[in-house]
């Protein structure tokens, strides 16, 4: 016991000292750094891994970082979550992980020059041609985190389908060399890769055409905690050199300036609204205007509090309450919305919104509308925000 209580004190008189001389316990605490080296083989992986560790390290000393903790990840699943609990200072990861961290708080630093971008593949020929005519195929794609399986899935989310309901059959595989033989021995119709895989199977001889291809996202990038205690622009400035004086990162290109637009594309595709709705028509806020002056009326699917905060003139208030996923395979049954509340004239139009295309409320409710038996259903995928933003008058309880 007495040694406990000595050790005790020694600890007290230390915290006392470093108070009195001014030291911030807070700043002395661990800068806490995420390193994903995303798709890479496993030797490769720990070799970039490894660059960037290094790199990093150098950089946060010189920025007057005192001690960091790096931590390598091979999730990029997880990773996103602790985008979101903002677990870590400082993230070093593929272009989905970052656009979500930019999404709650960080700031984008820099990043590699050479881009990502996801093709569909099919063997030349084989008449599949476009994203349509892939449907029922049997598709094989990288593990589910990886950025390629990210971009895709997106862009299948986009055009109101899922993979599991648009394709036959799925083949999984931990690398995306992998998919080749897939190809080769007939068990993948078409197959998910980056564009750059693509060219080197082309350039290696093999008879190959893109199906599908989205557009280009960062390639692996840097991002800081916003609150962070550390000086970004100083941070930066040491990452860049650093970066540049790299044998292994130079063979990524060239080290980029990279801001938060740059990620503006690859964060939304997780969570935005399918672009089109079948049965219904996706309006604007200028049509929207034309349509409620010839008397069609528009159903604001936000909560009360939303709606009081404000919104459209003459809109009325049918909250969507939503239990489900935000996914176009979503379960209507988890979720509740009074169709009775839109009328009994089946052929009234009728124009419902929310909270722009990341609120799924508006598409859900346009579902219930059309499955209910209303045939001229307008969807104003823009919503609430789009309306404001053009201009128009705003109406609010107080």
């Amino acid at each position: 016991m007495k040694h406990i209580k000595l050790g005790l004190r020694a600890t007290v008189r230390h915290v006392l000292l470093l108070a009195l001389a001014g030291v911030s316990l807070t700043t002395a605490a661990q800068t806490q750094v995420l390193i994903n080296p995303g798709d890479q083989a496993e030797q490769s992986r720990f070799a970039v891994f490894s660059a960037w560790k290094l790199v990093v390290e150098q950089a946060l000393r010189k920025a007057g970082a005192a001690t960091a903790t790096v931590q390598l990840s091979t999730d990029a699943t997880a990773d996103l979550q602790t985008t979101r609990s903002r677990i870590h200072d400082l993230y070093v990861a593929p272009a989905h992980v970052i656009g979500s961290a930019v999404r709650y708080g960080y700031v984008p630093l820099l990043g590699a020059e050479r881009p990502v971008q996801a093709v569909l593949v099919a063997p030349a020929g084989s008449g599949i041609t476009s994203l349509a005519q892939a449907q029922g195929k049997r598709l094989g794609l990288p593990q589910q985190d990886s950025v390629v399986t990210y971009l895709i899935r997106g862009e299948v989310n986009a055009a109101n389908t899922t993979i599991k309901r648009h394709f036959g059959a799925l083949f999984e595989t931990r690398y995306q060399d992998a998919l080749l033989p897939c190809l080769q021995l007939r068990r993948c119709d078409v197959v998910a890769v980056e564009k750059a895989v693509y060219e080197r199977w082309v350039a290696a001889g093999e008879k190959l055409a893109i199906v599908m291809e989205t557009r280009a996202a960062p390639g692996l990038s840097v991002a800081l905690r916003n609150d962070s205690k550390l000086d970004a622009p100083a941070l930066r400035s040491a990452l860049g050199e650093a970066m540049a004086s790299s044998p292994a990162l130079n063979e990524m290109g060239k080290v980029l300036a990279l801001k938060a637009d740059d990620f503006s594309y690859v964060s939304t595709l997780g969570y935005f609204t399918p672009r089109s709705l079948p049965g219904a028509q996706v309006v604007d806020a200028a049509t929207v205007t034309q349509l409620m002056q010839r008397g069609a009326r528009y159903i604001d699917t936000r909560t009360d509090a939303e709606f009081k905060a404000g919104h459209v003139p003459g809109a009325q208030l049918v909250p969507y309450v939503e239990k489900s996923p935000k996914d176009a395979d979503y379960d209507a049954r988890l979720d509740q919305f009074d169709t009775t509340q839109l009328g009994s004239n089946r052929a009234a139009e009728l124009i419902f919104a929310c909270n722009g295309p990341e609120c799924w409320k508006s598409y859900k409710a346009s579902q219930a509308a059309l499955k209910a038996g209303f045939s001229k259903v307008h969807w104003f995928r823009g919503g609430f925000p789009e309306w404001r933003s053009a201009g128009q008058k705003i109406q609010s309880a107080s």
